[in-house]
């Protein structure tokens, strides 16, 4: 286990993507569980999907810190890849703690539009590690730098369960090959500047008020419209879902441990660096996860008991840019933190099919 070392205790925290699925999570657990916590959230609030749940989730955190009068939040609408904005946060805030969650996601999407994970994924992450650089020998440096990493980046890797100790120089999408960017990005400037900085490869993250470009939440809306739902590779898909509580409670654990400054042998720092995986260390085969999905959606009565779900569903080539499975090694998150996500399938899929029938009043 690593002990603590880092406080969050009426610190000045950036969240961007605080509007996103993981970000806004993550603002609201900071606020139920630190006290005094002083958080500003960036979000676009771009239209890659429906805004309104991006909207509905920044009401959600407004109402969480109104709970929560000793800590601070305030929300900037602005793109990381806007260095002065960047710039000018980090000068006004003197932040403690950055967890970079704003990204361009996608994997199919990246086939279209290339340009804008260029611009997110790799121009928007340099100037957060360059706002971070100019910190290091200031009276406020920043102590810990965490950041979004995912999945993706183990590619057509064959070896399961995937491991940070395996290579991952085999992407199969642009979006992959920016996140392993970000990685090799933040360990050079861990390495020159002495930044402790910690990667997590997400895998498969769902839950209540979730992306709606996922498959449970894009199978739902079109089931709901009586639409066909394609499933991939002829339903011979395996996916490590995680719960988006699980995550939240990874990346919380992970924001108060930052890697050790250390010299190495040449005088120079030892990169203050670590990657870990969340998931559930536990994939789920795509077909058993509709069956669960359609189970849960009649429950909430979403669905009518009686929905002809055959006729709706089609199996389907496997799509460019996707893997056949995802499957995260744990050991490693379990070894340092005595934590490993728990959430079962059907449990998170009942939340997010309860959260469904009410937002939509379905």
């Amino acid at each position: 286990m690593i002990t603590p070392n880092v406080d969050l205790k009426n610190k000045p925290i950036l969240v961007t993507g605080a509007a996103g699925f993981v970000g806004a999570n993550l603002v609201m657990e900071l606020f139920r569980s630190v006290k005094g916590v002083r958080i500003v959230g960036l979000d676009s609030m771009n239209d890659y999907y429906d805004v309104s749940i991006k909207e509905y989730r920044l009401s959600e955190i407004e109402k969480t810190a109104a709970a929560h009068p000793d800590c601070a939040w305030s929300f900037v609408k602005g793109n990381i890849a806007d260095r002065k904005l960047i710039d000018s946060l980090f000068s006004e805030h003197h932040f403690s703690v950055v967890v970079n969650l704003a990204a361009q996601a996608g994997v199919r999407y990246s086939i279209t539009n290339p340009d804008v994970y260029i611009e997110s994924n790799i121009i928007g992450f340099y100037n957060i590690l360059e706002a971070c650089r100019a910190t290091m020998n200031t009276d406020h440096p920043v102590e810990h730098l965490v950041y979004a990493s995912s999945s993706s980046v183990y590619g057509s890797n064959k070896k399961i369960p995937y491991s940070t100790d395996d290579k991952v120089d085999n992407p199969v999408s642009l979006y992959a090959a920016t996140k392993k960017s970000n990685e090799l990005m933040a360990h050079a400037y861990s390495k020159l500047y002495n930044i402790p900085s910690t990667g997590l490869r997400f895998f498969t993250v769902y839950g209540p008020a979730g992306r709606p470009d996922m498959a449970y939440f894009g199978f739902t809306n079109k089931l709901l419209k009586g639409e066909t739902i394609e499933i991939f590779n002829y339903g011979n898909c395996k996916r490590d879902f995680t719960y988006v509580d699980d995550i939240v409670e990874g990346v919380k654990r992970v924001m108060e441990c930052a890697p050790e400054k250390e010299t190495g042998e040449d005088g120079l720092p030892l990169p203050p660096y670590r990657v870990y995986n969340i998931g559930n260390n536990s994939p789920e085969n795509l077909l058993d996860f509709v069956t669960i999905l359609e189970e849960e959606l009649i429950r909430a009565k979403v669905l009518p008991a009686d929905y002809n779900f055959e006729a709706h569903k089609k199996l389907v080539p496997m799509q460019p840019g996707d893997v056949p499975i995802t499957y995260a090694d744990t050991s490693a998150l379990e070894r340092d933190f005595g934590f490993k996500p728990s959430t079962s399938l059907r449990e998170g899929l009942r939340r997010f099919a309860e959260w469904y029938k009410t937002f939509y009043n379905a």
